[in-house]
């Protein structure tokens, strides 16, 4: 099976790419949404994600790799939610805003168009190009 791409969506004031950066390698937990859940726990090791800033910046910023996968959320005592561990692999030389992203035709399907609230999202292999290519303009 080839592998998928994904989103993920953190408030930087809680959680940003420079402290991802500073760990080194982080858990991504404390998502209470099925639809997100069932992408996490489909996330297998080596794929790729964007890290977003959510609710200020409103932007990708850079890029993650699924280091561990089919973990079980360490902030849930129910064993019912997902989580996984990533490590950053690289700072995007332009931040894509989601304004950008919004404008651009070829992204109007973009599940982070579709789906706003949704925290963890896949990315098709299109879209993946498009964000990087638009990142590398700024």
């Amino acid at each position: 099976m080839a592998k998928r791409y994904w989103l993920m969506k953190s408030e930087p004031d809680v959680y940003s790419w420079d402290d991802l950066v500073e760990e080194g390698e982080g858990t991504w937990d404390g998502v209470r949404n099925y639809r997100a859940r069932n992408n996490l726990a489909a996330m297998k090791k080596g794929e790729k994600a964007f890290f977003y800033h959510s609710n200020k910046g409103l932007e990708i910023v850079g890029i993650v790799e699924i280091s561990v996968d089919g973990i079980t959320d360490p902030t849930d005592d129910t064993g019912k939610w997902a989580a996984v561990k990533v490590k950053p692999v690289e700072k995007l030389k332009h931040p894509v805003t989601l304004k950008q992203v919004k404008a651009e035709p070829e992204l109007e399907e973009m599940e982070l168009v579709k789906l706003m609230r949704l925290s963890v999202s896949e990315v098709r292999p299109d879209e993946w190009k498009k964000i990087l290519s638009m990142s590398k303009k700024g």
